[in-house]
């Protein structure tokens, strides 16, 4: 749906649950300025137009022993819609893929995967991903640190686009 369906209240609700989704119904309305029972059927209005996809917890891997982060680039033979459905039917079924893109360009898909330690990787690597139907080459690249990992889409920037075609 286009973001022109809206109304401000409706995006402040969605900013105010993508910083925080635990946030109890009676906060939530406080924050944005309704009372809490159109609140609530606003954000089921909101879940039910797909808006709003899930609730999640945000772990951290490192914490819970998940060492290795890596990012495969991943070359396919072939590029009929059935191969590239297949590879991302695959894709959702290997646990240490935790995020699949298709691309343009020279490489088909970038994969964002998780690990315990670099042998559990290279094991997924040899044994999995490489020996998958249709793939061509894989190149990773070992995550050494992160800057910025925020999920969600910047609201601010939305707002500021709104206001200026108004």
């Amino acid at each position: 749906m286009p973001t022109t369906k809206l109304d401000p209240i409706d995006r402040q609700i969605l900013a105010e649950l993508q910083a925080d989704g635990r946030m109890t119904n009676v906060e939530l309305a406080r924050r944005v300025g309704i009372s809490a029972p159109p609140c609530l059927r606003r954000v089921r209005a909101l879940e039910e137009a797909g808006y709003i996809q899930g609730y999640h917890a945000d772990v951290d891997a490192r914490a819970l022993g998940f060492e290795v982060q890596v990012f495969a680039m991943v070359s396919l033979h072939r590029q009929a819609e059935v191969d590239l459905s297949a590879f991302e039917d695959r894709c959702r079924a290997w646990s240490l893929v935790r995020e699949c893109h298709m691309l343009n360009g020279e490489i088909d898909f970038i994969l964002k995967c998780v690990a315990p330690d670099l042998s559990t990787f290279q094991s997924f690597l040899t044994g999995d991903l490489t020996a998958a139907d249709n793939v061509a080459s894989v190149k990773t690249s070992l995550v050494i640190r992160g800057a910025k990992d925020i999920p969600g889409v910047p609201f601010d920037v939305l707002e500021t686009r709104l206001a200026q075609e108004a």
